[in-house]
């Protein structure tokens, strides 16, 4: 019933084609025609010339100048079906599912068991497929303030990297009494908020039962991971960015406990530069020093001011991401390593962005105007140089590294491990770098 009410629902114009070949057909009348209209429905359209050749059965219903139309049974019966049919349909559908719903309602423990059961195969084994594709490694929940990895990798980050990259693996190590937190400096686009993601991916990984894309981890329980990444408002409530953040920091402050993991990317920056530097330094002094809290924490900021407090908050440490320079080149080396740094690249990465040339060498002009002395007014206000015509730009060295990259280089070498093959090579490098 159900496949005839769907046949015809949404077939119901074929079979009136039908319907017309078949009469056509039985009663030699090559000119019949279904048609339909609002007063009659549907009816059959035969001229004058066949009208001795109409069957008994036929109910006249109109006489035309040159047809009379009429009605059968069958049509009448089958345009109730065809109106009625999707009506028909839905209520014969709900009808034969409320019997189904009856029958296997005694069955529903049983069914929810087994559901559950499959779930948690389906869960493991995607666990399993990915720990064995993936190279994963079992980490060591345990009780205690430490969580430890070595050669992390972003899970999500790595699956979309083409086949001929490699994701560069980062280490991390907190303990809530030697060291809780961890302030992170480094440019724009060098991975730090990649880093925070995976530390936390690898965290919530770990505590569900899956293995982790780690060389190796111990994770201390977390209760609860809190985050604060990104920049984005809520304009449906008339809360400004900066306003959201606040609000997720004021949940983090108020809720955060011994077993918790928090991740701050960049408190402060919707707001002016000195608000915004002193409240991320009175979120850094609250995490430190509230007792009850005392959270294991990782914390990004471009205020390299704050890195002053690894020599005031005991549990506090300092590391950026590597980063690499060769004359007004930078190379983002992906790596978190231990220390600080005092440059942001921002100029660069804007350059990397398209900024227009002209602007990227007055920004350089400012940047070192502002650096390299401080031009005040008596009443304490900064002023800036003007700018000077395009004649007289002088194109400064986009990032001068405080020492050469032929003295990095040479200072980098591990010569204690190397053959004379290779410092032969590296001689040659160096060499083809110190002409380019």
């Amino acid at each position: 019933r159900i496949k005839e009410l769907r046949h015809i629902a949404h077939g119901g114009k074929d079979y009136l084609l039908e319907l017309q070949d078949r009469e056509r057909k039985r009663l030699k009348i090559p000119t019949l025609k279904i048609s339909y209209n609002r007063v009659f429905g549907y009816y059959i359209d035969i001229t004058h010339a066949h009208k001795d050749k109409v069957p008994e059965h036929y109910i006249r219903k109109q006489t035309l100048t040159n047809s009379e139309r009429y009605i059968t049974q069958e049509l009448k019966e089958y345009e109730d079906t065809i109106l009625h049919a999707e009506e028909n349909l839905i209520a014969l559908e709900y009808e034969l599912y409320e019997q189904l719903i009856e029958k296997i309602s005694a069955h529903i423990p049983l069914l929810q068991a087994n559901a559950h059961k499959v779930a948690q195969i389906d869960v493991l084994s995607s666990f399993a497929h990915s720990a064995q594709r993936e190279q994963w490694v079992r980490p060591d929940v345990e009780v205690s303030g430490v969580l430890e990895i070595k050669g992390g990798r972003h899970p999500v980050v790595e699956s979309l990297l083409p086949p001929h990259e490699s994701f560069i693996p980062n280490d991390i190590f907190l303990d809530i009494d030697t060291d809780q937190i961890l302030l992170i400096t480094g440019p724009n686009m060098s991975g730090k908020s990649t880093y925070l993601r995976q530390i936390a991916l690898i965290t919530l990984m770990a505590q569900m039962g899956c293995f982790v894309p780690a060389v190796s981890a111990r994770i201390g329980l977390v209760d609860k991971i809190f985050t604060r990444v990104g920049a984005s408002d809520n304009l449906a409530y008339g809360e400004s960015t900066f306003l959201t953040e606040m609000i997720e920091t004021a949940n983090i402050l108020n809720t955060a406990t011994t077993r918790s993991l928090v991740l701050l990317d960049e408190i402060g920056r919707g707001t002016s530069t000195y608000d915004g530097l002193s409240i991320a330094w009175a979120v850094v002094e609250y995490l430190h020093n509230k007792h009850d809290i005392r959270a294991r924490t990782l914390f990004a900021t471009h205020y390299h001011e704050l890195t002053d407090l690894e020599n005031i908050l005991e549990r506090v440490k300092n590391y950026n991401v590597q980063v690499k320079e060769y004359g007004d080149k930078v190379i983002f080396m992906r790596k978190i390593i231990p220390g600080s740094t005092d440059k942001s690249y921002g100029i660069y990465v804007a350059q990397m962005a398209g900024i227009p040339q002209d602007v990227v060498k007055r920004a350089n002009e400012i940047l070192f105007h502002l650096s390299g002395s401080d031009h005040t007014l008596p009443d304490g206000k900064h002023v800036m140089t003007p700018a000077v015509k395009e004649d007289n730009i002088v194109q400064l060295d986009i990032f001068t590294a405080k020492e050469s990259f032929l003295h990095d280089e040479v200072n980098n070498l591990d010569i204690d491990n190397m053959t004379p093959m290779d410092a032969l090579r590296k001689l040659s490098e160096l060499k083809k770098k110190i002409k380019t």
